[in-house]
């Protein structure tokens, strides 16, 4: 998947870059956090940077992931992937939040598109979205990070906006 937001030339030069395992973050973005549990009880932010956390009503649901944090790496995104582990994502990380919209170009699997905000809740959810297609998917609203995981994965575990992303790039 590649970000629109991004220099077509990068997009179209099928570059091979991937994006990276998250690797260590400055000591002031590793802050621990926790929130509560639609059970009630407290869930906190995983401890390893590879790691993300979705809550939503069915529950904590535990992912690994990539980071995206640089132009390179969000212009290539997922594009060219042929599978993905079903607890697998790629999370987009901008820095701010601000209106986003992404593509499928390239990409051969479809994929669930969440936007989230810098809380961490979740904007909306582009939910299987068409492979190779060049058609823009946009957020419903103000985004910082964008979590991309398999196509159905969103639907299967309940997914919906006002949910929480858990990650320790997330601020409280």
């Amino acid at each position: 998947m590649s970000s629109r937001n991004q220099s077509p030339q990068i997009a179209a030069a099928g570059l091979p870059i991937t994006a990276r395992p998250a690797g260590a973050l400055p000591a002031k973005t590793l802050a621990a956090s926790t929130i509560d549990s639609p059970a009630g009880a407290p869930v906190a932010t995983p401890a390893r940077a590879n790691e993300a956390r979705l809550v939503a009503a069915s529950g904590v649901h535990d992912f690994t992931i990539e980071i995206a944090d640089d132009p390179l790496e969000r212009a290539q995104g997922l594009m060219y992937r042929q599978e993905m582990a079903r607890d697998h994502g790629m999370l987009f990380d901008f820095g701010k939040e601000a209106p986003r919209s992404f593509w499928m170009k390239n990409t051969p699997l479809p994929l669930d598109i969440i936007f989230i905000k810098g809380d961490g809740t979740v904007v909306s959810i582009a939910a299987n979205t068409t492979p190779f297609s060049t058609d823009p998917v946009p957020s419903e609203g103000p985004a910082r990070f964008v979590f991309e995981v398999n196509g159905g994965v969103a639907a299967a575990i309940g997914l919906a906006p006002g949910d929480r992303l858990l990650h320790q790039r997330v601020e409280d």
